[in-house]
Parts: C-alpha cells; sequence; structure tokens
C-alpha cells in the first residue's frame, strides 16, 4: 500500500514542479495536504532512524526522494516510486512535529487547504489532518476539528492519502505550539424537537435499546402494584356505600 494507498497513475497529472522528485510528488492531485521536507532535514541521518527497516529497498528510495532533477519520463520502476512514497510518508510525520514543519503546516492551515469542519455550530472552523494510527497502509487520512474535537473525512481529492503521513499526534502537537490557535468550544448544541417541544432523550434511541426497554421484572412489580391499589381502592368505595345504607 503505497502512500495514496495505490500507486497512482500520474503521468496524465505530472507536474515537475523544481525539478526534483520532491517537487514533482506534492504537485500530484490529491497530495494538497503535504508539505515540502527540506533537503537539509532529510540529509540529517538521526531523523531517519529507525526507517530503514520499514521501507523496503530502503537506499533506492532515499536516493530518489532525494532526486533534485528526476525525470519521470525517463524513469521507470514503479517498485521505487512506491517504496519513495512510503518512506516521504514516514519522513514527512516526523518533520511536521518539528518546529519548522508547524510553521510550514501553519500556512496551510491560515490559507484553509484542509479544508472546514462540516458541523454547523462550528462555524466553517479550519480542520488539521491526523491518521487514525502511526502505521502505513492502515487507514486513509482524516481530518481533526479543534473546536468539537472530532473527526471526518477530508474532501474527496486528498481522502486517499495514508493517515500515517501526519500521524496520530500532529494536530495535537501543532496546537500546542499554537495555543492561540485553540478556539472556544462551540456555545450551541442541536436540540431535536417535534412541534415545538424538545424529545426525550430516549425518544431519539433505537427501538432494541436497552435503555428503552422495561424489565420484566419490574414490569410484573409495577402490574401488580396497580392491581393491588384498584382492588383497595374498589373494596374501598364498596365498604363506604354500604355503610350510607346502614345510616338509611
Amino acid at each position: 500500500m503505497s502512500g495514496t494507498f495505490s500507486s497512482q497513475s500520474t503521468s496524465s497529472r505530472m507536474s515537475m514542479g523544481d525539478g526534483s522528485w520532491i517537487g514533482w510528488f506534492l504537485n500530484l492531485q490529491g497530495n494538497e495536504f503535504l508539505c515540502r521536507v527540506p533537503f537539509d532535514y532529510l540529509e540529517d541521518k538521526f531523523n531517519l532512524t529507525g526507517l530503514e527497516n520499514n521501507v523496503p529497498n530502503y537506499t533506492q528510495a532515499l536516493d530518489l526522494i532525494m532526486d533534485p532533477e528526476f525525470d519521470n519520463n525517463c524513469w521507470d520502476n514503479s517498485m521505487d516510486s512506491q517504496s519513495a512514497e512510503q518512506l516521504y510518508g514516514m519522513i514527512h510525520a516526523r518533520y511536521i512535529l518539528t518546529p519548522r514543519g508547524v510553521d510550514d503546516m501553519l500556512l496551510k492551515y491560515e490559507r484553509g487547504e484542509f479544508g472546514s469542519c462540516p458541523r454547523v455550530y462550528c462555524k466553517g472552523q479550519r480542520v488539521l489532518p491526523v491518521g487514525l494510527t502511526d502505521l502505513i497502509g492502515q487507514s486513509h487520512v482524516k481530518v481533526y476539528c479543534p473546536r468539537c474535537h472530532d473527526i471526518f473525512q477530508p474532501r474527496s481529492r486528498c481522502a486517499l492519502l495514508d493517515g500515517a503521513m501526519f500521524g496520530s499526534s500532529f494536530p495535537h502537537m501543532f496546537l500546542m505550539q499554537l495555543p492561540a490557535l485553540r478556539p472556544q468550544p462551540p456555545k450551541e448544541k442541536y436540540v431535536a424537537r417535534l412541534y415545538g417541544f424538545q424529545l426525550h432523550k430516549k425518544a431519539l434511541m433505537p427501538s432494541d435499546s436497552p435503555e428503552r426497554k422495561i424489565p420484566s421484572s419490574a414490569s410484573t412489580t409495577t402490574t401488580a402494584s396497580v392491581m393491588g391499589n384498584s382492588s383497595k381502592s374498589l373494596t374501598s368505595s364498596v365498604a363506604s356505600r354500604s355503610m350510607r345504607r346502614l345510616n338509611l
């Protein structure tokens, strides 16, 4: 499973950008959430520690990523391409947790490139990309709303990106480093009404919900209690009538 969950057929969507493999890759349709990882970050072996064991053809993939003069027309190795996408995705997830990476993602956030929360009462709150897991190939990217703290599907053109390219920690690190961007929680909450009257929460539950059912023992007790009260009431009524007749 590649960085975009499939090795994209890119000949019709190719944009060479600055001529490097990174420039070419970032200009592919659907990769708009990704930012550019600087070459100096890639050249620092410490930043890549442990990745060599997680990517097949690691050396070839890294060489491809570092290629400053990549020519897609003269290159044809889908296996190296898939490895390069995976490797770049894992490096990207690390880079965006650094102060420099947060700044790069901030520019995209401020331009609204990640989209906005679909929840009405979040009033267009900008969202941040997040992965459900840090493992490549497990799930697609989602977007996190800092106002309602829920996650949603991103717009369709970016929905095939691997969530591990951002990791599960990114939005929280982003907001920790930029506390001024933390929004107030929504003040309004939707209330279900019928003819203007607020519905009880049990009315919105599924018919087979345990909370809607009355336990059989409780039902029996309630029925017995009602019958007992009715019997007492009837006996009292008969006695009252008898007393009236005697008085007459």
